[in-house]
């Protein structure tokens, strides 16, 4: 560029000639076979590109002859740079509309400009016409630069056209250059500007985990969940969290993004395309975490979209390991049509439906159980302070405790349950909830929920409620022989023996039932189920390690491996197999469960749930006449708030947990549903297999209904809102709800309800369901009600309860409702992402609690959408009965009332697992006012878990138990009088403080 336009060199010593042939000679091919493959020969020699050819290709031949080198109009070779996109595009390097338009702008402004150096260089060079006179010197690169300051507009003048013919077409390319510079500049930087910075790819530390979390990113869901996984109570988090989502963060968004960026990453992307999952690494993700949006207006279309993903990364990656948020439980099926979803490589799916109506079905069972459950599993900080009121300390000392688990030190290999869980309180200050056995021979784990009886093998990971992970290792360190004198827990540390291990399981199996005996039942012998026995009769039970049978598909049990033949206390009759009499409802005699007994299939097929042949929904429809001469006590009443074409929220994941085939018959809660029976219409294929439910046709706003159900005898009000949210003003989603829990705390009874005790002969929609509870005397004032109100909208809390002190701002679970188990919104169940990455188990734990015994057996049938089906028992499903359950009991009488005189809680725990073999978890402590020393000051409670060994109870105090099964209990009309031995009196109108006992 800086030799002229013209030389004589020959070719031979010419090496940028030579270049320059070679180049040529490929170009002159292309050109032939182009035009060969032209389907209109004379429109291609008139295309650009074929100019290019004539004017740069020839030139190169005719050097050769001349030894002659003319630059010419070479520098037109600058224009093929136009093609560079589309050849980018034929190689698969250009994907994206943004990239191709960016290349293609770029191109063009590029090969213009170095067209246009090239013959501002070739005029300058040559000189003026017509003699060529007077050549100015300038090399190309100076041409370039040149006109480059020129399109600018900015003209330094240090570079100038000198001659005539170089100023002319310095004057017509302003024109184009301007319009290009003008035109074309601005779009490149735009299309530049659209390149987000969230379009990179993840480039992870090698041996660092990452997790993709994609679905329902916003600033808020994205706070909770981060809230929840990077919490400091966990052990040693070493996960980097990768969000993929379509759209850029906003501004806050992205502030927190930047607030946690050594781990947290964010990009754009689909799901739903694999360039994206590629650049996301999903395949080299530990997990893929899908969350729905809780609050979306259309909750099965949310669904289809989240299994949609699945269905993206399963056919990207099979191997990834998913963890799935859904709102509707049927939509569950759909996850099991994927042939790549597998539960045992630890894909799960959390139904916000399924837990959420689970979680409010156990606490018609055990008031406020709901709160505790949900602080278990949710990561929580709170720290007592003075500056709060004695119950808000209690309160917040129990949400901080969590869900752990630990592998069991040696030292408890062929200890019972209840030997080891009395141990793991009193000495190392932790509870310990279940277990899970790993078989020796690979096979699956076993969860067992505080068994009796089978021993605990080696290797056996506990379930532990704890403060923190760093507490629950002290499971894992104890030694005997090193901290059995060890008086307090947090100098139980690694001991020196721990390298010996082989040695110390020697040593722990052979002294393991010594252990038990004399730490945890004062040597007594000891039955099966773990209680020390009073009788000489009775055996203890062998020393060896349980040997783990062959492998049994995953589950959570809780009864023991194999469960001890139990013989009950008055013989029953056997079952009858006679053939099912289809078409109608059997008739049950409220007598006894005896009567019962003989129907032909009173469980489903599983043995996990009561059965009753399918019944139409108008047999079971009450108007409020016929509801006020029936005798309703002891029910639950669900106020339903929906309208005909509402989405179904699965009313049967209510319903099912209070059917649970760990009840008897008589039991069972009748279940009373107040609302638009057009909506209940649709439900009902899912609920007409359920014993004892009863509709009422009319509004849970209206107190002539709710007194024709008798809200004021019910053990639980329950009150839900199946109505979609309004897009205009999502606060708004509660107010049924919040309307209707007022309006029953407003209402007074007494002088006002017909006195129904005369018409028990009456024959009504109840007598065929077995109905037979005495009524008993209820609360006067509504705010005596057991409720329980569904929210959507958290900060809706604070209407509930009119006379709290909570600030609008708090946080949920720090409010006096949710304190007291009268709130639940689904959104603590957010934290169930976070606990089932860390440990699949916990979910399988919490979902067999939350929902009476739920298998993936069950879910199968259930997933055809016939609904439950009958079976005829055997020992097998029978056997599926014997399981423990939530309850909660009352320390006002009974046997266990003297230790609601001034006891202190370790008291309670140790003689409620020796005795009764229960498992106490919790307290449910009326809610004291500082103005008033009454125990009846206030009907509220509040919960407490797993309080300090040293916690004193008061006579008032409820308990929160995971209680045995009772195979031998029958019906006995005078139960709980005091004439029927000691039996644990249990608790009944958990939320109003009125009991069987007390209600006088």
């Amino acid at each position: 560029s800086s030799d002229g336009v013209e030389q004589c060199v020959p070719w031979i010593e010419n090496t940028t000639q030579q270049i320059d042939l070679a180049f040529n000679i490929f170009f002159m091919v292309y050109f032939f076979i182009r035009f060969i493959a032209a389907s209109d020969k004379f429109w291609f020699m008139l295309e650009l590109y074929s100019f290019v050819d004539y004017f740069t290709i020839p030139p190169s031949f005719v050097s050769i002859y001349l030894d002659r080198t003319w630059i010419g109009l070479r520098f037109l070779r600058a224009l093929r740079l136009m093609t560079v996109p589309d050849i980018l595009q034929y190689l698969n390097i250009l994907k994206t509309s943004t990239s191709i338009r960016l290349a293609q702008l770029i191109s063009l402004f590029v090969s213009v400009w170095l067209t246009g150096a090239g013959v501002v260089h070739l005029l300058e060079n040559s000189g003026d016409l017509p003699n060529f006179s007077e050549p100015e010197p300038i090399t190309y690169w100076n041409a370039v630069y040149f006109l480059m300051v020129t399109m600018s507009t900015v003209g330094y003048g240090d570079i100038t056209c000198l001659t005539e013919v170089g100023r002319v077409f310095q004057l017509m390319f302003l024109a184009v250059g301007l319009m290009l510079f003008a035109g074309v500049l601005p779009e490149i930087l735009e299309l530049l500007g659209q390149r987000s910075k969230w379009m990179g790819s993840y480039s992870g530390v090698k041996g660092k985990r990452h997790i993709v979390v994609c679905g329902n990113i916003t600033f808020e869901s994205v706070s909770v969940f981060l809230m929840d996984f990077l919490h400091e109570d966990r052990d040693d988090v070493d996960v980097e969290v990768v969000f993929l989502h379509r759209a850029e963060p906003d501004l806050e968004f992205e502030g927190l993004l930047k607030r946690q960026h050594t781990r947290v990453k964010y990009f754009q992307g689909s799901l739903m395309n694999a360039m994206d999952l590629e650049r996301a690494k999903v395949h080299e993700a530990d997990a893929c975490l899908v969350l729905a949006n809780k609050y979306c207006p259309d909750p099965d279309a949310e669904d289809a979209a989240n299994i949609m993903r699945v269905i993206s990364m399963k056919n990207y990656c099979e191997e990834s390991r998913i963890i799935i948020q859904l709102m509707q439980y049927h939509n569950k099926a759909y996850l099991l049509n994927i042939p790549s979803w597998d539960w045992k490589q630890g894909d799960d799916v959390i139904c916000l439906a399924e837990l959420k109506l689970g979680f409010i079905a156990q606490s018609c069972l055990a008031p406020g159980f709901s709160t505790m459950m949900a602080n278990l599993f949710a990561m929580r900080s709170g720290e007592p302070s003075d500056d709060m009121q004695a119950w808000q300390n209690d309160y917040i000392q129990g949400t901080g405790c969590e869900m752990y688990t630990e592998t069991l030190s040696p030292t408890f290999t062929g200890m019972t349950f209840s030997q080891a869980s009395e141990l793991c309180f009193v000495k190392l200050k932790l509870l310990l909830l279940a277990v899970e056995v790993r078989p020796d021979d690979g096979g699956d784990t076993k969860i067992s929920i505080n068994p009796r009886g089978s021993k605990i093998p080696a290797n056996t990971v506990g379930f532990f409620i704890a403060q923190s992970a760093e507490e629950v290792k002290r499971a894992w360190y104890y030694c005997k022989a090193c901290h059995e004198d060890v008086k307090n827990e947090n100098q139980i540390k690694k001991c020196k023996c721990k390298n010996f291990i082989g040695g110390m399981m020697v040593h722990s199996v052979l002294k393991s039932q010594q252990i038990g005996q004399h730490i945890t039942t004062d040597g007594k012998p000891v039955q099966p189920n773990g209680v020390a026995a009073t009788k000489s009769g009775l055996q203890p039970p062998p020393t060896a390690v349980a040997k783990t049978g062959s492998p049994v598909k995953k589950s959570v049990s809780m009864k023991e491996e194999s469960a001890p033949e139990i013989v009950p206390e008055n013989p029953r009759a056997p079952i009858r197999q006679d053939p099912m009499r289809n078409g109608h409802p059997v008739i049950v005699q409220p007598a006894s469960d005896f009567d019962f007994e003989k129907t032909e299939m009173k469980y489903d097929s599983t043995g996990m749930f009561h059965w009753t042949p399918a019944r139409s929904i108008d047999d079971c429809i009450l108007d409020r006449n016929q509801a006020a001469m029936t005798v309703l006590n002891g029910h639950v009443v669900v106020c339903l708030f929906a309208h005909s074409d509402s989405p179904l929220i699965g009313l049967r994941n209510l319903v099912m947990p209070l059917r649970a085939s760990n009840f008897h018959f008589h039991e069972l809660k009748h279940v009373v549903i107040v609302g638009a029976v057009d909506y209940i219409k649709r439900e009902w294929k899912t609920l007409q297999n359920l014993p004892k439910i009863s509709v009422l046709n009319g509004s849970p706003l209206s107190r002539a209904d709710l007194r024709a159900v008798n809200v004021n005898l019910c053990d639980m009000c329950v009150i839900l809102s199946a109505k979609v949210p309004s897009n205009d003003d999502p606060t708004l989603a509660d107010k049924e709800a919040i309307l209707a829990s007022l309006n029953i705390k407003a209402m007074t009874f007494g002088d006002i309800i017909t006195n129904i005790e005369s018409m028990g002969d009456s024959k009504d929609a109840l007598n065929n369901m077995g109905d037979t509870t005495v009524k008993r005397p209820g609360p006067i004032y509504g705010t005596n009600v057991p409720m329980i109100t569904e929210l959507v909208n958290d900060s809706n809390v604070q209407f509930l309860d009119q006379d709290d002190d909570d600030d609008p701002d708090t946080e949920l679970y720090l409010t006096q409702p949710f304190a007291c188990g009268t709130a639940f919104a689904v959104s603590v169940l957010d934290s169930l992402m976070s606990t089932t990455y860390f440990n699949q188990n916990a979910l399988t734990l919490i979902r067999s609690l939350i929902t009476g015994g739920a298998t993936p057996e069950l879910e199968l049938i259930l997933a055809e959408g016939a609904g439950l089906r009958g079976g005829y028992s055997t020992p097998e499903t029978l056997g599926n009965r014997d399981r423990c359950r939530v309850g909660q009991i009352s320390l006002t009488e009974g046997p266990l009332a003297k230790y609601g005189e001034g006891a202190k809680y370790i008291d309670l725990f140790v003689a409620a697992l020796r005795q009764y073999g229960m498992l106490c978890i919790g307290l449910y402590r009326i809610l004291f006012r500082d103005t008033s020393t009454s125990t009846d000051a206030s009907s509220k409670r509040y919960v407490i878990t797993n309080p300090p060994n040293d916690f004193n109870l008061l006579p008032s105090d409820q308990v929160f138990v995971l209680m045995q099964f009772d195979p031998g209990m029958e019906y006995r009309p005078g139960w709980g009088d005091g004439k029927t031995g000691d039996r644990i009196p249990r608790s009944s109108q958990g939320g109003g403080g009125q009991k069987k006992g007390d209600a006088s």
